[in-house]
C-alpha cells in the first residue's frame, strides 16, 4: 500500500510546556528493522496521567529509533496493526497488536507510529481498539508491581500465588489501581483499596474486599480493627501506592512488620509519617518498562474474562484538547482515549 509521507499528530512544544497543539506535517516514520521496529496504524491511544510533565522530570536519553526522540508527540498506550514489519517477526502485516511503546522514541498520538517487537502483544480478541489501548501501561505496572517487585510475595499463579497474603492500593479506581485490584485478587489475595466514596461500589465490583474512604486515618482504622488495638486483622502485606502525597503516609500505618511498600509516585521512605518505626522488607518507587511478554500474560487473562480494562472516555482525535483537559482534571474512572479510526 501506498503510504503518504507526512500525518497529523498532537505536538508537545517544548519539555518546558505542557501544552498541546495539532500538526499537519509530522513525517511518516520508516522502521528500522535491525531495531526490531514496526510500522503500526494507529487505530487507539490512550493518555496517561502526568505524561506531559515526563520530558521535563525524566530528559530522554540517547535513541537508535529511527524515529526522532526529540519531537515531543505524547501517548505511549497504543492499539493497532502492523503495516511494515521485519522478516520473520511473530507479528507480521496485519496483526492486531497493542503496547506501552517506550518514552524514549516519539509517541503515538498520530495515524502511524513506530513499535519494537519485544514491546508488542497480540490484541485480545474480545476488546475494542479503544479498550486496547487503555490496558498496556496500566496493567504492565500493576504487574510488575505485584509480580516483579514484590520479591516473592506474590506470584502470578491463578488461585494460589497470593493467598493468605493482603494487599493494599492506593487510587484503587485510577488506571493502575483497577488492574492492581483485579491481578491481586486472580492469585488469590485479600484486596483492600482506597477511593473516593463515589466509586466505592465500582471497585468492589472489580474484586476488592474491603474499601476505605481516601484520605481517612488508617492508623486510626487499623486500631479498630482489633480488640486490643493492635489491629493486626487489618495490616496488610504489601501496599501498592498508585497517589503517592498524604495517602502514601497514611498507608506506612496499616503495613506490617517485614512487609513491603512500593510505589509507582515517589520514594516511599520520603512519606514515612514521624513515629512510623515498622520495619519493612522493601520500599520501592519504580518506573514500569514495557514488557510484551508480560502483556502476552494480559492478554490472555482478559480474553479469559479475568481482568478488563477501564475507560473513562473515548474523545475524537480532532478534539484531543478535550481528553487532555479530561485527563488533567483529576476526576477519571480509568482511562481516557483517543480514537484515530476516522483519520
Amino acid at each position: 500500500m501506498a503510504l503518504p509521507t507526512t500525518q497529523r499528530a498532537i505536538l508537545q512544544p517544548s519539555a518546558l510546556s505542557t501544552a498541546v497543539k495539532m500538526i499537519t506535517n509530522n513525517p511518516v516514520p520508516t522502521p528500522n528493522y535491525s531495531q526490531n521496529e514496526h510500522l503500526i496504524r494507529v487505530h487507539a491511544t490512550a493518555i496517561t496521567t502526568g505524561e506531559l510533565l515526563w520530558p521535563k522530570n525524566f530528559p530522554l536519553p540517547p535513541s537508535p529509533s529511527s524515529t526522532n526522540p526529540k519531537v515531543l508527540i505524547p501517548c505511549n498506550d497504543v492499539a493497532g496493526t502492523v503495516l511494515l514489519a521485519p522478516p520473520n517477526s511473530p507479528f507480521p502485516p496485519g496483526t492486531e497488536v497493542y503496547a506501552r511503546s517506550s518514552y524514549t522514541r516519539t509517541g503515538c498520538a498520530r495515524k502511524y507510529s513506530i513499535l519494537t517487537g519485544d514491546e508488542m502483544a497480540k490484541k485480545p480478541k474480545n476488546l475494542s481498539w479503544a479498550e486496547a489501548a487503555a490496558c498496556p501501561m496500566s496493567a504492565e505496572t500493576a504487574w510488575q508491581a505485584l509480580f516483579v517487585h514484590s520479591g516473592g510475595v506474590l506470584r502470578a499463579e491463578a488461585g494460589v500465588g497470593g493467598k493468605g497474603k493482603r494487599v493494599f492500593v492506593t487510587a484503587a479506581s485510577g488506571g493502575v489501581g483497577v488492574w492492581v485490584v483485579q491481578l491481586a485478587k486472580w492469585v488469590g489475595a485479600t484486596v483492600v483499596g482506597s477511593c473516593s466514596g463515589r466509586n466505592e461500589e465500582w471497585v468492589r465490583g472489580l474484586g476488592a474486599d474491603e474499601v476505605v474512604e481516601r484520605g481517612i486515618d488508617l492508623k486510626g482504622w487499623v486500631e479498630e480493627g482489633d480488640a486490643d488495638g493492635k489491629g493486626e486483622d487489618r495490616m496488610v502485606d504489601i501496599v501498592v501506592d498508585c497517589f503517592g502525597g498524604r495517602v502514601l503516609e497514611e498507608a506506612w500505618w496499616i503495613v506490617k512488620e517485614g512487609g513491603m511498600v512500593v510505589s509507582i509516585f515517589e520514594e516511599p521512605e520520603g512519606r514515612r509519617p514521624e513515629g512510623c518505626e515498622v520495619r519493612v522488607a522493601k520500599s520501592l518507587f519504580f518506573v514500569m518498562g514495557s514488557d510484551g511478554e508480560q502483556l502476552g500474560e494480559v492478554t490472555r487473562l482478559v480474553e479469559e474474562g479475568v481482568c478488563r480494562p477501564s475507560v473513562d472516555w473515548v474523545v475524537p482525535f480532532g478534539e484531543f484538547e478535550r481528553a487532555f483537559e479530561r485527563v488533567a482534571s483529576g476526576g477519571t474512572r480509568g482511562k481516557v482515549v483517543l480514537d484515530l479510526e476516522d483519520e
